[in-house]
């Protein structure tokens, strides 16, 4: 519900309208985030960056109309505010928060960071977002909440075969047993917070973060393939430390065969 200020104000214009400019602020999130991402590996004097722009996730969650390049925005803002604007980090990570399944070890790690670094400021600036947004939401539409409950009950979404770990799990092994989905998750959490305190001393979320957010997607009870737009930070961070260029040839090459 706290998306609904998002997305409500396409139904101002008519269909057309509306898509273009849904599609132009998708377009603008992907050049945003990939660009951010250029500045915090230092600028390099390449074009390896634009990799980003080609990776077939991202457009297919374009050409799909999909949000994930919203959470990739958010999650790429997080990255270059964390250090030295804690509270812009903190309002950055809304965006993460429209599809917050995704990043479940993520978020895990954060909040034991958080803690640990005393970097109370970013649980702060999230917490603003998600008040403001959901007053908003609450004042557009006061039956929103309960609206979306029942929604969520009446989907059906747990007989939809979704391509992800969680899923297959599930249809292998018992179907109804919703609470299987989750149990890749859970242990993704479990290691993630391992992996932390193992390298809590020289965490760098650049570095590390793109671990984490692999392993969040490969673990996230639901996903499809236009929420892995969200892995454009891995994926750059490997071209920026491939040690010869026909690795990175590689990578694009498989890019391509994707999207083919």
């Amino acid at each position: 519900p706290w998306a609904l200020f998002l997305v409500m104000p396409l139904g101002l214009f008519g269909l057309q309208t509306g898509a273009l400019f849904w599609s132009l602020l998708q377009v603008a999130s992907l050049v945003a985030s990939v660009h951010l991402l250029w500045v915090i590996h230092g600028r390099p004097n390449d074009k390896l960056h634009l990799l980003g722009y080609t990776f077939a996730p991202a457009l297919a969650c374009i050409f799909g109309g999909q949000t994930g390049v919203f959470p990739l925005l958010g999650l790429v803002l997080f990255l270059r505010l964390h250090r030295q604007q804690q509270f812009l980090a903190g309002l950055s990570l809304w965006l993460c928060v429209l599809k917050p399944h995704l990043l479940l070890p993520f978020g895990a790690v954060l909040l034991v960071w958080i803690i640990l670094s005393r970097s109370y400021r970013i649980l702060a600036g999230l917490g603003v977002a998600l008040l403001i947004s959901s007053l908003i939401a609450s004042v557009l539409d006061p039956g929103v909440w309960g609206q979306y409950g029942q929604m969520m009950r009446s989907a059906g979404i747990e007989g939809e075969f979704i391509p992800c770990l969680g899923v297959v799990l599930r249809f292998a092994i018992r179907q109804q047993a919703m609470w299987l989905q989750y149990v890749p998750a859970a242990a993704g959490c479990v290691w993630g917070v391992y992996y932390f305190w193992k390298h809590r001393e020289h965490w760098v979320w650049m570095e590390h973060g793109s671990v984490l957010v692999l392993v969040s997607i490969l673990v996230a009870p639901y996903a499809w393939c236009t929420d892995q737009a969200l892995l454009i930070p891995a994926l750059l961070t490997g071209v920026y430390r491939a040690k010869s260029r026909s690795e990175v040839v590689v990578l694009a090459m498989g890019s391509a065969v994707v999207e083919i």
